[in-house]
């Protein structure tokens, strides 16, 4: 099986939620599985 190299930009931003404050880095993940869940405080009304 081949291994493909996957590309992404290093992870920005402040304050992630379950890090215990400690900074995230792709490094720092590899191997592991993340589940990333965006969302805003804005309210969308449908109708």
């Amino acid at each position: 099986m081949t291994r493909m190299r996957v590309r992404a930009p290093e992870l920005r931003g402040r304050r992630w939620l379950n890090t215990g404050g400690r900074d995230v880095s792709l490094a720092g993940l590899r191997g592991k599985i993340v589940l990333l869940d965006f969302w805003t405080f804005c309210w969308v009304k449908l109708g």
